[in-house]
């Protein structure tokens, strides 16, 4: 073996050495327990939120429609105007209930002159049956006459006012105060009693609609008090609505009614919630989601960066003595989208991993901070 040889195999031997060494360092730094923040958990009242998406209709959502046939002859409003009980929003201009008012008149005036006419008769035909000149036959028949005069005259009049009604109803009024909604038809069109305008809905109040399902219903109704669902309803706390660019309505509303019924296919009830609405920034047709508060006493509340998921479950990391476990738990996530409410699987006093879980497994040895 030359010198050459000999300096290669002791710096290789050297090599070797060192790198064995640093291994069994770094096997011995890894296996040592690291530090890691725990907290103990306390209970503490939380308010939480329930969310389900609505539907706003105004309080009243009436048809328009012309009593009369005809042409759109003027249109006063315009879509999404406020308006006002008895403002007029359309004229109808209708030839037929012209022709039938010009009818009904003619009728009167042609009624009136019957009965002017027997009238006459029977003036210049009673003072000679007084007399004995004419028989009483005969001046019967002229009072006959007259009294049959007379009610032609009034089935005439009848028609008149039926024929003025009529053309009343050339002008189209709303019948509620409201805000207009789309209008279907344009000057010009022809329309008839099956058309429908435009709808005007009545916003001072709004209704909220939205749906549930059974559990859900039972579990909001079951811990009111009260004997029946009207008054399990009076003890349901106000409600929110939040918008659809994510502000919330400034006014709260109530639930009022719900739905004696379930729909099957969905299996869920409707339930209405009352909100008032005097300035108007509610329109019929809006969508949103109500809002639901819960009052929970005595929660455990953890923040969400504690617990992680494993096959849609949710779990966190719970110390016993110099170790850790992973514990099953369910939990509700609180209304700011930072914390969850622990159902089951934790108790008050227990002691949780608060940072850096992402490192843990179960048994694994750590120093509690």
């Amino acid at each position: 073996m030359n010198l050459k040889q000999i300096v290669f195999g002791a710096i290789a031997l050297m090599v070797i050495t060192s790198s064995c060494g640093n291994r069994t360092g770094f096997n011995t730094q890894s296996t040592a327990p690291q530090e890691y923040p725990t907290q103990v958990l306390s209970e503490q009242n939380v308010l939480l939120a329930t969310v389900y998406p609505g539907t706003i209709k105004g309080q009243n959502d009436t048809e328009i429609r012309p009593r009369i046939d005809g042409f759109i002859d003027a249109i006063y409003v315009d879509e999404g105007t406020v308006v006002k009980k008895g403002q007029a929003l359309f004229k109808i201009n209708s030839p037929s209930a012209e022709q039938a008012l010009r009818t009904a008149q003619a009728a009167v005036e042609s009624a009136t002159a019957q009965v002017n006419t027997a009238n006459l008769n029977v003036d210049r035909f009673k003072p000679l049956a007084d007399q004995g000149i004419v028989s009483q036959v005969q001046l019967d028949t002229y009072q006959n006459a007259y009294l049959s005069a007379q009610a032609a005259l009034a089935q005439a009049k009848a028609q008149l006012t039926n024929a003025q009604a009529q053309i009343g109803w050339t002008n189209v009024s709303s019948p509620v105060d409201g805000v207009v909604g789309s209008i279907a038809y344009r000057l010009g069109s022809l329309v008839n009693n099956g058309n429908v305008l435009t709808t005007v809905s009545s916003t001072q109040n709004v209704f909220a609609y939205f749906s549930m399902n059974e559990k859900d219903l039972v579990s909001l109704l079951d811990n009111l008090p009260g004997k029946s669902q009207a008054e399990k309803i009076s003890h349901l706390p106000e409600v929110s609505f939040k918008m659809a660019d994510g502000s919330l309505y400034n006014e709260n509303g109530k639930v009022k009614t719900i739905t004696g019924l379930v729909d099957i296919t969905t299996g869920t009830v409707t339930l209405r919630a009352e909100f008032a609405n005097a300035h108007g920034e509610l329109r019929s047709g809006f969508s949103g989601n109500v809002i639901i508060p819960k009052a929970i006493s005595n929660a455990i509340v953890v923040p969400q960066n504690t617990t992680f998921t494993r096959q849609d479950k949710y779990l966190a990391y719970k110390v016993q003595g110099d170790s850790v476990v992973s514990t099953l738990i369910s939990v509700i996530p609180t209304p700011d989208g930072k914390s969850y409410v622990v159902t089951s699987g934790l108790s008050k006093g227990d002691r949780i991993v608060s940072d850096g879980i992402a490192k843990l497994a179960d048994g694994k040895k750590i120093i509690v901070k």
